[in-house]
């Protein structure tokens, strides 16, 4: 399943970028950065970084009678690496990060309705300190925890700055499966919201 999404998202980043190959946009122009809030509010609570890539854009135009309006439709690479820890207990820490593809729509009215993809993710776990016992030896675990492949997917608003690229405010609602966790697997949801910018913003 691993190779198969992998091999998924390579073809269909390939097939975008050679659609979108003529624009004009430099790197910068079509980069964007975001911070914020990872979590759930109850048991893990940490912060998000980020950057989305645009591959495609492409634009409709509406006849209303009120004159014409224009809906926009992205396809963007999605990165991310984030911490959530537990402030009461301190005994479920987590390192995460997952890659994928974003679908965007925005509205005439700057409203954006995202969907996220992620098949790369990983999710690394840190526990307290631990001991072993081997024989009759009690020692110290280094860096104990564990690693799970951790896929997910996320749908979520926004609104777009105005007259700004790729700037504004989001909210998404995440879903992973943690997986091997124990004999199967270990479904999570997570809050994230925070902000989007653009370094060329224009």
């Amino acid at each position: 399943m691993k190779k198969i999404s992998v091999i998924l998202l390579l073809l269909s980043a390939v097939n975008i970028q050679a659609q979108n190959r003529d624009s004009d946009l430099g790197f910068l122009d079509k980069s964007a950065f975001k911070i914020g809030y990872y979590g759930d509010f109850i048991f893990d609570n940490g912060l998000n970084i980020g950057a989305e890539y645009l591959l495609l854009e492409k634009f409709k135009v509406k006849e209303k009678k009120k004159g014409k309006k224009t809906i926009s439709y992205q396809f963007l690479i999605n990165g991310s690496l984030g911490f959530s820890t537990n402030f009461r207990n301190k005994t479920d820490n987590g390192l995460h990060t997952y890659y994928g593809l974003i679908w965007r729509r925005t509205s005439p009215k700057r409203w954006q309705f995202n969907l996220e993809l992620n098949p790369l993710g990983y999710y690394r776990s840190f526990l307290p300190e631990t001991y072993e016992v081997i024989g009759d030896k009690v020692s110290e675990v280094q860096f104990p925890g564990r690693s799970y492949y951790a896929p997910s997917i996320a749908v979520g608003l926004g609104r777009l700055r105005k007259e700004k690229r790729l700037s504004g405010w989001y909210a998404n609602l995440n879903y992973t499966l943690r997986t091997p966790y124990n004999a199967g697997t270990l479904p999570t949801f997570s809050l994230q919201f925070g902000y989007r910018f653009n370094t060329k913003n224009k």
